[in-house]
């Protein structure tokens, strides 16, 4: 079970984090390559940097989602010389009723078809395309940093620290398609910096 649908999620996460990179132009286009991935053509970065940063934050993602530790996964787009908070990506996840961790263990898997689900993920990855339409220009160089918020009883690693929540005063926010695995749901939306 969790072979099929809890990395659903965390390849959701993966797809969508670079989908935001390329789409908000945090890293140059010549950076990325293209994967095709339900129904899509999706942009996946190329940079030794970037990837070797989202396999390692990933995987710890993916034992938390299985140990139901994982509240919320939050990408932040801050500008670099200012260190202000320009943009913050939040991916709500939670259990669906009836099921949790220890059904996870226990191999159990949902009813949800793959197929719908891969339509679901494939939507909310279409809308992160589509933001860029009305998201502020980001016209100073940026930087990216992944926020996890998990439960207190979560063991985290040595090399994670603790994060102030990079919230944006007087932001504005967009939600966004949320999708759902059976075994889990998520949720998501958009807070960016205006100009007032």
């Amino acid at each position: 079970m969790s072979a099929q649908l809890v990395p659903t999620v965390y390849h959701c996460e993966n797809f969508g984090i670079n989908s935001i990179l390329y789409q908000r132009g945090i890293y140059p286009s010549e950076s990325f390559t293209h994967k095709r991935q339900y129904g899509l053509t999706l942009l996946i970065s190329t940079d030794d940097a970037v990837k070797d940063f989202l396999d390692k934050t990933l995987a710890q993602i993916k034992v938390w989602l299985e140990a139901g530790e994982v509240q919320r996964l939050v990408l932040v787009v801050t500008n670099v010389d200012t260190k202000e908070v320009l943009e913050r990506w939040d991916f709500n996840i939670k259990h669906e009723p009836g099921f949790g961790p220890q059904h996870i263990k226990e191999g159990k898997v949902g009813e949800k078809d793959l197929k719908v689900i891969q339509n679901e993920m494939r939507d909310v990855i279409r809308q992160i395309t589509a933001c860029v339409t009305f998201l502020p220009l980001l016209d100073c160089v940026c930087a990216f940093d992944l926020l996890v918020y998990t439960h207190e009883s979560a063991d985290v690693p040595d090399k994670w620290a603790e994060s102030a929540p990079c919230f944006i005063a007087n932001s504005q926010e967009v939600r966004l398609k949320s999708f759902s695995t059976s075994v889990h749901k998520v949720e998501a939306c958009v807070s960016y910096k205006t100009d007032t």
